[in-house]
């Protein structure tokens, strides 16, 4: 097995054993609506109570995103973000911020294109602690994720509900930073799981692993993000904030003056909620 690299995100994971809960992991879109928006959202999230940050890299055909996030990547297209763009939002957040973790989530063939190499090396520089990579399984691990790993950076693999247990060896064989349990079958934004059925598959994946399990998909409210800290080590939200900046667009689609304001009051609520639930015991 490679030995995984110690990241922000071991770190943070660490610091919230120790305080005795879960944590918020929250996405934005790179560049959407527009870039000054973007920034300023991820400039606030942290002190908005988000534990660790991740940053979608906007992509033409996101196939495992829902109709919000497919929206977001597109509105972030059409404003002008690139790969290399957002890992030059990453680099400037860390002029601020040193500390809270950061994951670029996305697909394979923006970083294809860029180079690997090249861009392994740039995310490194940027700030960047780990990678999710949707459409790159485990048989691909050659691709990204060795490499990655080997750079210093950690490749984060999904699990769903149909991950078998003889299947979850060989995705957590060369897993690192975190496990992102996927709550629900299909894509992001659409549905809610019941916190007893992800209890059982989180248990499923703690008895093959001692990396910590995050859960996302379907979670849009404080009450919900409490329930998954009840069970998880992170509760991830990603739509019902994207779904914040949309629900403040004026008269021409553009972001009206509470758009920020907005996504980070959600943040806070979401916060409270994960914070609300003290575990009685260390998480994984």
């Amino acid at each position: 097995m490679t030995k995984n690299p110690e990241t922000r995100i071991a770190k943070r994971f660490e610091k919230l054993r120790a305080e005795g809960r879960a944590g918020l992991v929250t996405f934005t879109t790179a560049g959407d609506p527009d870039l000054e928006t973007s920034v300023k959202i991820l400039d606030g999230i942290a002190e908005a109570g988000a534990d660790l940050i991740e940053i979608g890299v906007p992509f033409s055909d996101p196939m495992a995103d829902g109709p919000a996030i497919q929206a977001s990547s597109l509105r972030a297209i059409k404003a002008g973000m690139t790969l290399r763009k957002t890992l030059g939002i990453v680099a400037e957040f860390r002029k601020k911020d040193d500390e809270t973790p950061i994951v670029l989530m996305g697909y394979y063939n923006p970083i294809y294109i860029y180079g690997v190499d090249t861009f392994l090396a740039d995310a490194k520089k940027a700030g960047v602690d780990g990678l999710i990579v949707v459409d790159l399984p485990p048989e691909e691990e050659g691709e990204l994720c060795l490499p990655a790993l080997k750079a210093g950076i950690n490749f984060i693999y999904l699990t769903a509900p149909t991950t078998t247990d003889a299947r979850l060896p060989r995705v957590l064989d060369h897993a690192s930073g975190f496990v992102y349990f996927v709550s629900i079958t299909g894509i992001t934004g659409t549905s809610s799981a019941k916190t007893t059925d992800v209890a059982a598959h989180v248990g499923r994946i703690r008895a093959q692993t001692d990396l910590p399990v995050a859960v996302g998909f379907g979670i849009r409210t404080p009450e919900q993000a409490a329930g998954i800290a009840a069970v998880a080590d992170a509760a991830v939200v990603g739509s019902a904030l994207v779904d914040q900046i949309t629900a403040n667009f004026d008269d021409n689609n553009k972001p009206g003056p509470g758009t920020v304001d907005a996504v980070l009051d959600l943040v806070k609520a979401l916060a409270v909620g994960v914070r609300s639930v003290k575990k009685t015991e260390t998480v994984s």
